[in-house]
Parts: C-alpha cells; structure tokens; sequence
C-alpha cells in the first residue's frame, strides 16, 4: 500500500471544440459551482477545430473566481519554454495563484502536423530530453530572486542569459504524463506529478503498481522524497442505473471503486474526463465528496500516511 499523504484535488477535463466556445466556458463554470478544485483543456494547437488551450485558459481565469486551471496537457513542441514560463507566472499572476501547468512532449501521432505549423519535430527519445531541458528552463526563470541571468546549453534548448521573472503567486506545479520507462524516470527526477493516463490503462492497479516504483525509484536515486510527486489519475464516468464496469453507475459506487487508487496507489488527483454537465454536477456534489470523506477516514487509522506540504 502506498498513500503519499496529499490533500485530494478533484477535476474534469474538458474538449474545447471551437464551434461550441460558449458551451466551454460553461462547463468550466459548472466544474467550479460544483465544488470541483481544476479544469483542465486538452491543448493541439494545430487543430483548428479546437480552441487555442492558453487562449481559452486565460479566459476562463477572467470568468472563475476559485477553481485551478491547467492544460492537459501543454504541448510543448508547440510552445518555447521560456515564454510558457512567463505566461504561466503571468496568468497565475493575474489568478491570484490558480494555475498549475501539465506539461508533455508533444504525441508522437501529431509530429507532422506539429511541424508544419512551425514546431520541433522529435524522436521519441528527443521528446524526453526537450521536456527535462524545458522544466529547467521554466522552473529558472520562475526563480525570479536567484543571482544573474538564467542560462542553459543543452541538446534541444540554448538560453544564453535570460531575465529572470516574473515568479508566480505560488510554487506552481509541473505535472508530466507518462506511459513510458524514459517519461516515468523523467517524472520522478524532475516533475511535481505524474499524469498517470487511467483512460488508457487497462488494468489499473497493476500500471499504477508499477509506475509508482519506477517513479519512486527514480526520485529516490535524484535525492527526492517520493511523496513530492503527486500520482494523477483521469477517468471516463458515467451516472446512472448501470453501475458494469469501472466509475460507471451511481456516484457512490464511483467513491468506492476510486478509494483503493487513492490508499493502496497513491492517487490524489482524480479528473473526470468528458462534457456531460450532469455527470459532472453530480461528480461534484456526490461522488467527489463521499471519496473525500472515504480517504479521511481511512487516513484516520492507525499507520496512515502523513499529510505532505505540497500544493
């Protein structure tokens, strides 16, 4: 069993089709009314039938006033990473601290059209190296109060003497997906989170299981604490009568199939894939509360995991 002691976050993760603007923005709306904690946007920048994912996000932070925002996740070959640095400080700025960033290297099915709209166009390998030389890069210029300018030489990105700043409202976090043995050393070298990918899992505790271990060791070997790293989980639930099959049926049955990933996995942020507006009212009002309740509970036990202070 593996509870690295992080207060739960709960979420959703939203399609923003360009078509349908407004009806985006109300999703986000009733995530937040909910009671949810995040919205997070898938981000293709070379898809015009999607809403630019930075665009979006910053117009939602001028029409929420409590949730956390992210991208889900930023691709990176699309965007230079020390102007992400400042946009995320900026919007996190202007949020009064409610930005989080997920980041990745870019699919490797979208590396074509990724480069024709004028982005790097990587091995798989190549893709790894970039993201580590980026959350140096990021997390540099966010260290507004360190000495001189901010450089780095590396394979994929040269910073020759960077003005530092502008640092966030607070320490935001760095959360990268990985299906991968090279994402996942990645991940427990460098990361704040590990977006586990539970929509394409198919056997759950197992990848879980087995993640957990190369992220743990890997933190382990780089001088981190594991409980650092916080394990997210995205999942497509359905509400109703028919309870067959994982997070399907009533929100009660959603809180308890969920439990075991939190206590036995580690898992601490759960996001609800997909634009029902009533399954995600009743995520928020139902499901997200009874497993709260349920994780207190178990932590309330003798041996349970301490809290760690992580945002």
């Amino acid at each position: 069993m593996t509870d690295y002691g992080h207060d739960l976050i709960f979420g959703t993760f939203i399609t923003p089709p360009s078509r349908h603007a407004r009806d985006v923005v109300g999703l986000a709306q009733l995530t937040e009314r909910a009671g949810l904690d995040l919205v997070t946007v898938m981000d293709h920048p070379y898809q015009p039938e999607l809403l630019d994912a930075w665009t979006l996000l910053s117009y939602l932070a001028a029409r929420t006033e409590r949730v956390r925002l992210s991208g889900y996740v930023l691709n990176l070959p699309s965007r230079p990473p020390a102007v992400l640095a400042r946009s995320a400080a900026s919007l996190d700025l202007l949020s009064s601290g409610r930005v989080e960033l997920g980041l990745g290297p870019g699919d490797t099915f979208a590396a074509e059209a990724v480069a024709a709209s004028g982005g790097a166009q990587r091995t798989p390998a190549q893709a790894v190296t970039a993201l580590g030389e980026a959350i140096d890069i990021i997390r540099g210029i966010w260290d507004a109060s360190a000495p001189g300018l901010f450089r780095l030489d590396g394979e994929h990105y040269r910073i020759s003497g960077a003005q530092r700043g502008p640092r966030p409202a607070h320490d935001i976090s760095i959360w990268v997906p990985a299906a991968g043995p090279r994402m996942r050393h990645l991940a427990g070298r460098k990361a704040d989170g590990w977006i586990s990918g539970g929509l394409w899992m198919t056997d759950v505790p197992r990848e879980l299981a087995h993640g957990n271990r190369v992220i743990d060791q890997a933190a382990a070997e780089n001088g981190r604490d594991p409980r650092q790293i916080r394990r997210v989980f995205d999942f497509a639930g359905t509400s109703g009568a028919d309870g067959r099959g994982f997070a399907h049926g009533f929100p009660g049955q959603w809180a308890e199939q969920l439990l075991p990933l939190a206590i036995e996995h580690g898992v601490s942020v759960f996001i609800l894939a997909g634009d029902d507006p009533r399954t995600i009212e009743r995520w928020g009002r139902e499901a997200a509360p009874a497993l709260r309740e349920a994780v207190t509970r178990e932590r309330a036990e003798p041996g349970a995991a301490r809290p760690v202070p992580r945002a």
